[in-house]
């Protein structure tokens, strides 16, 4: 149940007469209603106000059951219209028989920079009225303007149109005037306490009667003109007190367990992703899996990479890295050498790792290749892999568009995708960095000028794409973002290389690959 469904079910119990218990002292609601009666032919004779066209007059039968006298008509049973319900000292009343019911501009007049306030449904969404980015009219509009669209301080104001808004009652002596999507009641009599009419208009009961008058409609428009046929059970004016006391006391309580369900909620919301990204780090601090002391070290990996490199150079497949990094420990701390420079980098080094692993940069084990912008055509068989396609450790080729045969012809094999490749978006605000290893179906493909392809050296790209997609792999991109334009960032090639990763000897690599795989699909189901 959240905060929305307890309150429905406290203000229900208020209007059922269950929230507090009845006083068979009271006044009953009857006599309160001739009083009502009473003084609004008091008033009409007074010409203060206009007597009702045709009023209505609820009673109980002899039968037990609610009937309706409407003007001169013949009482009618209205057994199927009232819903529950309620104590002896309640009555069934209509609206319209105890509150003046008036709406605003029905057309949108000329504003001014200095005049009187002109508020619409948006002056009031907050809960309470707010003047500060209220229009204005002149005040010859204001004084022109009819009787109906111009509250007082005590009326109970309203909402018409969507959620309507919470009632409130006017509680400022500033003049205003309002648009037709607000409305008023008016009690001409004072008698009713206007806080318990709040209430009743925020319970279900008053929302079920909204729903049948809407029903169909697309939004919720309150019409003033069946409106006052609404059914209000009225208490005794000492009960209303009590009941209205009584939900004060609630508020409150409300209102805290709004905001300890708004945790909870959030927190089940996010505690998939929050152990996903856990289950990411304690893999790449190597605290997933147990390390085995007969695993190869990566130090070892490392210097097959090299010489790989190396003899890739020598036959001229890739150029030579003038900046290519070589991490190495002295003295218990971590050193970086680039070219002919070394730097301590122990401010770097986020975590410990394990003794057989290695922390190295990404561009050190890794070939980091930017897709080349296409030429898009339409209809063809020929697909291209863009940022849309990569997902957080997934490639969805539904999000492929297609390309003209000519260039994707002229597109080098070493620039289609294989099975060991990484895909990392680098452009796109909220998808920089969102990665996933190439998938079975997403093989020798190109992939767009947004979009890096990372090829790693004797390395699993499933290791490489848990690195990346993890709390650690994150943060680094996430600072090492460098502005394209004012309005995205890019992830460059050459920061993709500058990334720091820990490196695993390659049988603890697969470790934790099959340990990933093996419990991300149990989160999922959470």
């Amino acid at each position: 149940m959240n905060a929305q469904q307890l309150k429905n079910s406290i203000l229900q119990l208020a209007v059922q007469g269950k929230l507090v218990p009845q006083d068979p002292n009271d006044e009953p609601a009857s006599a309160l209603i001739e009083r009502i009666r009473a003084e609004k032919e008091r008033l009409i004779k007074e010409k203060k106000i206009k007597p009702d066209k045709n009023p209505s007059y609820i009673f109980r039968g002899s039968d037990n059951l609610p009937y309706e006298k409407v003007g001169k008509n013949e009482p009618v049973c209205i057994a199927d219209e009232v819903p529950f319900d309620i104590p002896d000292s309640w009555e069934w009343v209509r609206i319209g028989t105890i509150e003046e019911i008036n709406l605003g501009f029905t057309y949108r007049p000329t504003y001014v920079d200095d005049g009187i306030f002109f508020l619409s449904v948006k002056d009031i969404s907050g809960g309470k009225i707010d003047f500060s980015n209220a229009k204005k009219v002149s005040k010859a509009t204001y004084d022109n303007a009819s009787y109906g669209s111009k509250p007082q301080k005590g009326d109970i104001l309203f909402g018409r149109v969507g959620t309507m808004g919470k009632p409130q009652i006017i509680d400022t002596d500033v003049p205003f005037c309002i648009f037709v999507s607000l409305g008023f009641f008016r009690d001409h009599t004072n008698i009713i306490n206007k806080e318990y009419i709040c209430l009743w208009m925020q319970s279900q009961l008053f929302d079920k009667q909204v729903n049948v008058k809407v029903k169909g409609s697309a939004q919720k428009n309150l019409n003033t003109g069946w409106l006052k046929d609404f059914l209000i059970p009225l208490p005794p004016l000492s009960e209303q007190d009590r009941i209205v006391e009584k939900y004060k006391e609630f508020e409150p309580y409300i209102n805290d367990y709004d905001k300890a369900y708004e945790k909870i909620e959030k927190l089940n919301t996010d505690f998939p992703d929050l152990l996903k990204k856990s289950i990411l780090q304690e893999a790449v601090q190597g605290k997933l899996v147990p390390q085995d002391p007969t695993d190869e070290p990566a130090s070892i990996l490392i210097e097959k990479i090299r010489q790989e490199k190396e003899q890739l150079i020598k036959d001229k497949k890739i150029k030579k890295d003038k900046n290519e990094s070589y991490i190495f420990r002295r003295d218990n701390s971590h050193y970086e050498k680039i070219g002919t420079e070394e730097r301590c980098i122990d401010d770097e080094i986020p975590f410990d790792i394990p003794d057989s692993w290695e922390w190295t940069r990404l561009g050190a084990i890794t070939e980091i290749l930017r897709g080349k912008g296409p030429k898009y055509a339409d209809n063809t068989d020929f697909r291209i892999l863009n940022q849309k396609c990569v997902r957080w450790g997934n490639i969805d080729t539904s999000f492929c568009k297609t390309v003209d045969k000519q260039w994707f012809e002229s597109i080098s094999k070493e620039c289609l995708t294989t099975q060991k490749d990484i895909l990392i978006n680098s452009t796109g605000e909220g998808t920089i960095g969102r990665s996933s290893a190439v998938t079975s179906d997403a093989i020798n493909m190109p992939y767009d000028s947004h979009v890096l392809l990372i090829r790693p050296y004797k390395c699993l790209n499933k290791y490489i794409e848990i690195f990346i997609n993890g709390i650690e792999g994150q943060a680094q991109i996430n600072r090492s973002k460098g502005a394209k334009t004012t309005k995205q960032t890019e992830l460059g090639v050459d920061k993709t290389k500058n990334l720091l990763i820990p490196l695993p000897p390659l049988n603890e690599q697969q470790r934790i690959v099959d340990k990933v795989n093996q419990l991300l699909p149990q989160i999922s189901k959470l």
